[in-house]
């Protein structure tokens, strides 16, 4: 498959009064055409800035460094104007609210065709046509009738069907979708999820799922890279990231999933909280939250396994970057044990 996507050393970085918060700091991410990466972490690991940096949407006191490249064309630093007839028409966004995205004083109609006009120079007619066959690809009913209703008068999940919708209005080459699935229950995520994996196969988009949810990602995304205090930790295969976790932070997503906990046994969640971005500790991130952490995590972490297909950022990964089968070993004699944690917190 053809390289769409090359990121490399991306930082963004908010200079303000308190300090420098290093939001996403140096991370590196190649995406082929037709894939879709999940990108996995906590609230406040740095996804949503990645995804808003990819498109250029950081406002002061932000700023972006690095490189992004997509086919072939430098995004960083680039113009306003070349940034803007890329967003929308060749890499789209789906945001988690669609009542923050959709205008709710105007019909869906009129949001559908200026979002077309704003690119193409087609008929107000061909728009409205090109409107009703995205809102059929992505299960509306009765679309006529929809295109004249305004967002209030849909539900949560129809809604977020018209944002996919929008999204795929220019049949773009990459789609970033933000938590789109987030704000809905169990049932209509599924559908979504369904629905997604469907119209990525259909249209050959690539896509960058976000989500705090490894068992959505695992549903939908072919590969999957795990955030944590602005750095990518963990880097691979989705199936074998899943089934074999090479970093504990991994590990800990997976453990603390309802589901994977056996009947009558409390979950287990990761102890602490996700660490300020204006004070992290030194070396590894993770280490005060970390069960299997040794005194050498007080040094920045290496990478292991760097330029191979799976990596992981951990000195003493539970598994080798390759292993793609297998399941965690117990902590080791000099490593701090689960039932320990408490005295960190």
């Amino acid at each position: 498959m053809k390289r769409l996507l090359e990121i490399r050393g991306l930082r963004t970085h908010f200079h303000t009064r308190a300090g420098v918060v290093k939001s996403v700091d140096g991370i590196d991410i190649d995406l082929d055409e037709g894939e879709v990466l999940g990108l996995v972490g906590e609230s406040g690991s740095g996804k949503s800035v990645t995804s808003f940096s990819i498109l250029g949407l950081i406002d002061a006191p932000g700023r972006i460094s690095g490189s992004v490249r997509f086919r072939g064309r430098e995004l960083v630093g680039a113009p306003p104007e070349d940034l803007r007839a890329i967003r929308g028409r060749e890499i789209a966004m789906i945001f988690q609210d669609p009542m923050m995205t959709l205008t709710p004083v105007l019909r869906i109609e009129t949001q559908m065709v200026e979002a077309i006009l704003a690119h193409e120079k087609v008929s107000r007619r061909a728009a409205r046509a090109r409107a009703l066959e995205v809102l059929r690809m992505v299960s509306i009913p009765s679309p006529e009738e929809r295109l004249r209703a305004y967002p209030h008068q849909f539900s949560g999940g129809m809604r977020q069907r018209v944002a996919i919708a929008i999204a795929l209005l220019h049949r773009p080459a990459l789609i970033l979708a933000d938590e789109p699935t987030t704000a809905l229950d169990v049932t209509i995520q599924g559908q979504i999820l369904a629905q997604m994996q469907e119209l990525v196969a259909q249209t050959g988009s690539a896509m960058i799922w976000v989500s705090h949810d490894l068992a959505v990602v695992e549903a939908i995304a072919d590969r999957i890279a795990v955030m944590y205090a602005g750095k990518i930790v963990e880097y691979g295969p989705s199936q074998p990231v899943i089934a074999a976790p090479a970093h504990p932070y991994t590990r800990g997503l997976i453990d603390s999933i309802p589901g994977n906990t056996p009947h009558g046994q409390k979950l287990r969640p990761i102890p602490g909280m996700t660490p300020s971005l204006l004070a992290l500790p030194p070396g590894c991130a993770f280490a005060p939250r970390c069960a299997y952490r040794l005194d050498a995590c007080a040094a920045p972490p290496p990478v292991n396994g760097a330029g191979g297909q799976r990596w992981v950022r951990c000195i003493a990964p539970l598994h080798a970057p390759e292993d793609a089968c297998g399941t965690a070993p117990p902590p080791r004699a000099e490593q701090t044990s689960r039932s320990d944690m408490g005295a960190v917190q």
